[in-house]
């Protein structure tokens, strides 16, 4: 799991929003490809998933306080898509966060 403080406070359905808007344009931006994420959300947790090429979630979020919580499947953590949706997810993070910046807590 991975943990970034956040300086700027974030709601889920903000961060739902985000995702939502700006994941797929980004994906096929950078991996030049038309792969579609799936974006959902469940009890204060949102899911990334593409349920035909992969099996499970690939990343779950929880906004915890300050903190984001971020799980990445771990039957993909070498996966170029995974790799890619993960330096997406750290742009839209510093993003939201602006001057404020993001703090890594703890990754493992």
């Amino acid at each position: 799991m991975k943990i970034i403080t956040l300086h700027s406070p974030i709601h889920i359905h903000e961060l739902f929003n985000i995702l939502q808007h700006k994941l797929n344009p980004l994906f096929e931006e950078r991996r030049q490809s038309d792969i579609k994420f799936t974006v959902s959300g469940k009890d204060d947790v949102l899911e990334i998933s593409q349920p035909d090429l992969y099996e499970g979630v690939l990343f779950s979020l929880e906004v915890v306080g300050h903190e984001l919580h971020i799980t990445r499947n771990e039957h993909y953590v070498d996966d170029v898509n995974s790799l890619t949706i993960e330096s997406i997810l750290n742009d839209l993070f510093a993003d939201v966060a602006g001057k404020h910046g993001t703090d890594l807590v703890q990754e493992g």
